[in-house]
């Protein structure tokens, strides 16, 4: 039977901290303890729970379009909170995985797809920040990449107002489960 993997979308300081960089405010600080005890479960479970990170370096480019944020070595690149605690007490397990991205889906450039493929993943579930960017471009990823997606509503978060109306667009374009 195909293995299921966990995705933690962006959760850093300079997402989520109210004084991040570039913060979704308290509607992702709300969904920190639902992703802190789904990816408890997971990882109990046997599944795979991957930390997928922006991770950027003084000027890069998307810092033309966006405040600088999510700089390697910083503390606006530090898992926030519980989150950092949970990985903390689990980063040696050997399902649990650190994955810096450059872009906002998950996938590009990575090398998560193969190392999913490579452990039996036919399913990702996907928490994070934003809902209408990293979360729904990361789901377009999976797709793209042949996977399942399961995004969990409780899960995912945004400074916008576009939480639902992207949910729903994950379940019509890339026929994602929203639970």
């Amino acid at each position: 039977m195909p293995q299921e993997a966990l995705l933690i979308i962006d959760m850093s300081n300079d997402f989520v901290h109210e004084r991040g960089s570039l913060t979704a405010g308290d509607p992702a600080r709300a969904i920190v303890p639902y992703i802190a005890d789904l990816a408890e479960r997971m990882r109990e479970a046997g599944s795979i729970v991957a930390i997928c990170m922006d991770t950027h370096h003084e000027g890069d480019r998307h810092f033309q379009e966006w405040p600088p944020h999510n700089v390697e070595g910083t503390w606006g690149h530090e898992l926030y909170g519980r989150l950092r605690d949970w990985y903390e007490s689990a980063k040696r397990a050997s399902n649990v995985w650190w994955i810096p991205k450059a872009s906002y889906n998950a996938f590009y450039g990575t090398g998560l797809a193969e190392r999913l493929r490579a452990e039996g993943v036919g399913t990702v579930h996907i928490t994070g920040v934003c809902t209408d960017i990293c979360d729904f471009l990361t789901a377009a990823g999976a797709y793209d990449e042949g996977f399942a997606t399961v995004v969990h509503r409780h899960g995912c978060a945004t400074f916008t107002d576009g939480h639902e109306r992207f949910l729903k667009q994950m379940e019509l374009c890339f026929h994602s489960r929203i639970v």
